[in-house]
């Protein structure tokens, strides 16, 4: 039986609540021999600086980087709003990315037949739509030198933050959605701002570069950022697999989610550089949703999106295709059935709880698995 070391981080607001849903799915699959899950748990974000005034440990850093694969909840909320800037609970998640070199993040928008009449545009634009999004994660203007406010001579400040690319960082992003969709639709839509950004004219004669000697057998598309985001409201089917950089990526893939009916159903991962011996990568697992603090501690939130992050861990760094497989059909199965967090019910509809709701996705893997 194989044997993976995870570690949960469940964090702030609603992300304990789903992370329990999670935990309860490893240990059926340890109960019945899909895998030996040995699991180990730490703090992030806002309980991490209520405990130790940091939004992550040296040591859960350590961990994280020593794990199979990392999942993770959600940091973040109003009680924290007036903690040191460097200390704010995002700082934890996007040291997670940057100390383990997780560059790639991997944004599936699927909207499942059954919720096409949950999204706000129509059942049909949206009724079978299968998007990855793959963004730069360690790059670009989240973490470009200068970062700064400073005060100027006259009294005023100044904010300051900078987009910054190198041609390595372009390549590496670029071959992981190349690789993906020659295994999805063989399309990639290419986004940036080169009309007005240097950064975007760099990143756009890179992946064209890399295109024509490495991936030519796929269909290559460039795309402006703003008009990508008018195409994904208009006729979102016809994108496949699309590329950008840190920070059209964070917005896009906002945009992409509510296509699909709700934040509460997109999973997400990231992941960091193969290992030339082991070919595995340091990755990390994480819904979409963010901490939903209007809603923590009332079992209102949907746990598909950790659910289905925990899949994508299974399939990605795990090597665990037909447990993935389970998973991924449970929750489809469940949501023809009818059952229904309040995020994704319709007007009237009796909605059920976190926990009812992860505990029907169970009875359904148990179900598939006979």
């Amino acid at each position: 039986m194989a044997s993976f070391n995870l570690l949960l981080l469940p964090g702030d607001g609603i992300g304990p609540e789903v992370m329990t849903e999670v935990k309860k799915l490893l240990d059926w699959m340890n109960s019945t021999g899909v895998a030996k899950f040995e699991t180990e748990a730490d703090l992030v974000g806002g309980a991490a600086y209520d405990a130790h005034k940091v939004s992550i440990t040296d040591q859960a850093v350590k961990m994280a980087g020593e794990a199979d694969a990392v999942l993770f909840g959600a940091v973040g909320g109003p009680q924290w709003d007036s903690v040191p800037y460097d200390a704010r609970p995002e700082a934890g998640l996007l040291r997670l990315r940057k100390d383990l070199e997780m560059f790639a993040n991997l944004r599936p928008a699927i909207c499942y037949p059954a919720l096409a009449s949950a999204s706000s545009l129509k059942p049909e634009i949206v009724e079978g739509l299968d998007i990855m999004i793959v963004r730069e994660l360690t790059g670009g203007v989240y973490f470009g030198e200068p970062k700064e406010i400073v005060t100027l001579e006259n009294g005023e400040k100044r904010g300051v933050d900078t987009q910054v690319y190198t041609t390595h960082e372009i390549e590496r992003i670029g071959r992981v959605a190349f690789e993906l969709a020659r295994k999805r639709g063989n399309k990639v839509t290419s986004s940036e701002k080169r009309n007005v950004m240097r950064s975007g004219l760099l990143w756009n004669q890179v992946i064209t570069d890399l295109h024509k000697r490495e991936y030519s057998d796929v269909v290559l598309e460039h795309m402006l950022a703003d008009a990508l985001g008018m195409q994904l409201v208009r006729w979102p089917k016809q994108f496949d697999v699309i590329v950008t950089d840190n920070l059209f990526g964070d917005m896009l893939s906002d945009v992409a989610s509510m296509l699909t009916g709700s934040l509460g159903m997109l999973p997400s991962a990231s992941m960091g550089i193969a290992d030339p011996k082991t070919g595995k990568r340091k990755s990390m697992y994480e819904p979409v949703h963010g901490s939903a603090p209007d809603i923590a501690g009332k079992g209102l939130a949907n746990p598909i999106a950790m659910m289905g992050s925990f899949a994508m861990a299974l399939r990605y760094s795990l090597g665990l295709g037909e447990a993935a497989d389970m998973v991924e059909k449970a929750i489809s199965n469940v949501l023809n059935s009818g059952l229904r967090t309040k995020d994704i019910a319709a007007a009237g509809q009796n909605a059920v709880s976190t926990q009812e709701m992860g505990a029907a996705i169970i009875k359904e893997v148990q179900h598939i698995a006979g």
